[in-house]
């Protein structure tokens, strides 16, 4: 196995959350694709089954409003880092990396439940100085919002990066000479504590969205040939490598609540589509097919929601990028509504409602909607295929948000009157009805123009992570 150098720190121990018991569904293989013109799609004749499967180990768990507006965690005093190598990865040259995935300073990240942010910000500019960049913690689980800046004794580069853990702590990655350093961030009276967690030697990475257990966080470094993924927050020896994905893998979509399954949109190193896999971290990073809508389509996977199985997707099988909605191990076709392409804009998901058991359709999904005047915030569900528009609060981190179970969006943002607010605004009514099981007019049109294939995906007990021929 191709690895990268580390050093690592004695970081406090954490063992893995177990797993929960799987649930019984499709396979690998789901439903497929279709033309533009309609919303349902279906595969041309690939073959064999495409579209949305389920991996093994995902079960599923039993206008604006007026902007509103806290206690931090201490952690064991630091250790001194040492000096280790990941275990079972025998020192060897690197593969080839790419620079880390491009973000912006004071975009705030979130953890799973919403509970805390943090972001990279700066106070403004002294005349003919620069900005001096320095890590900032919200909570956001209290009665009111509020922000604890966490500076050190020198400002932070702007391409440093944060995630925010369950715990109230920061990780925060840095990139010094060719390593990348880590340490997790803390208040402590008035100053600010930090954890040493060690370092790996790599020219580039990105860390991924916070994991859904609160405690991990997971890094990756792309290469042409393998991508390299590294639990860099919640091991027991600072930063370790957990998987070797081959080919070269972007993206980072949760796809349960115990930090299991992971999905990576990957590109075959020897070229060809890209297509959404997921990762199962407690088999050694065995990778299954996860989205396959049609065989030369680009398949990503933007967000995905537990409770339902609600997946977003972005695809280009319709013929163009577009935005489509499907269910995790469901046999029906990913569908690509027409309302969320509205002209000259951009639309992505980033937030969807929780606690919609076996009910996708009714999710509402949050997204961000990028135009010449700016960005603000659509809402959408399946069932109502409509998508209703509003103004985003004054100083939005555009593309941050988190539902409450009861329909409720939270809105992060901070301008010169509030330095720390949460803007709510109520999910609104569809007036259409859910459709009927038969599908729209344009599904039976579109059908008629180009006959759907029959798919039927696997039951997964029979193929839990590796492909296995269906059977009618």
């Amino acid at each position: 196995m191709t690895a990268c150098a580390i050093e690592g720190g004695t970081a406090g121990a954490a063992t893995a959350a177990d797993p929960g018991p799987d649930t019984a569904g499709p396979g690998p293989d789901g439903p497929g694709v279709a033309e533009e013109t309609g919303e349902a799609m279906e595969p041309g004749g690939s073959g064999e089954p495409a579209g949305v499967g389920k991996p093994a180990g995902v079960g599923k768990p039993a206008e604006a409003g007026e902007p509103v507006g806290a206690a931090s965690h201490a952690p064991a005093t630091a250790h001194a880092p040492g000096t280790a190598h990941a275990p079972g990865t025998p020192p060897a040259p690197g593969v080839p990396h790419v620079p880390d995935v491009p973000h912006a300073p004071d975009v705030l990240t979130l953890t799973s439940d919403g509970a805390y942010g943090a972001r990279l910000t700066a106070a403004p500019a002294p005349p003919g100085g620069q900005r001096a960049w320095y890590p900032e913690r919200w909570t956001l689980d209290g009665p009111e919002p509020y922000a604890v800046p966490l500076p050190l004794n020198q400002p932070e580069e702007p391409d440093a990066q944060v995630v925010p853990l369950a715990d109230g702590r920061v990780l925060i990655r840095r990139r010094v000479a060719d390593r990348q350093a880590f340490s997790l961030l803390y208040p402590t009276g008035p100053a600010t504590g930090e954890l040493a967690l060690g370092a790996v030697e790599c020219e580039g990475m990105a860390l991924l969205p916070p994991s859904p257990d609160g405690r991990s966080v997971y890094g990756l470094t792309a290469g042409d040939h393998s991508s390299l993924l590294w639990l860099v927050a919640g091991g027991s020896f600072g930063p370790e490598l957990v998987a070797e994905v081959p080919g070269h893998c972007s993206g980072g979509v949760w796809l349960d609540r115990a930090g299991r399954m992971l999905a990576l949109d990957r590109r075959p190193a020897g070229g060809g589509p890209v297509k959404a896999v997921a990762v199962d971290l407690e088999r050694n990073g065995e990778v299954t097919p996860l989205l396959q809508i049609a065989p030369a389509s680009d398949d990503r996977l933007l967000l995905a929601d537990a409770d339902s199985g609600l997946l977003l997707i972005r695809s280009n099988a319709p013929g163009h990028d577009r935005l489509g909605w499907g269910v995790l191990g469901s046999c029906l076709p990913v569908r690509f509504p027409e309302c969320l392409r509205p002209a000259d804009v951009a639309v992505t998901p980033f937030a969807v409602q929780p606690g919609q058991m076996l009910m996708p359709e009714s999710c509402a999904v949050a997204l961000r909607v990028d135009g010449p005047a700016g960005s603000w915030v659509g809402i959408w569900r399946p069932q109502g295929r409509r998508l209703h528009q509003f103004a985003a609060p004054e100083g939005w981190s555009a593309g941050a948000g988190f539902w409450s179970r009861d329909g409720v969006l939270h809105l992060p943002y901070a301008n010169a009157s509030t330095p720390c607010g949460v803007a709510l605004l109520d999910a609104p009514g569809d007036e259409e009805p859910p459709p009927e099981a038969g599908g729209t007019a344009a599904d039976e049109q579109t059908a008629a123009v180009t006959p759907p294939a029959v798919c039927k995906p696997v039951p997964l007990g029979q193929a839990p992570l590796h492909r296995v021929a269906s059977t009618d």
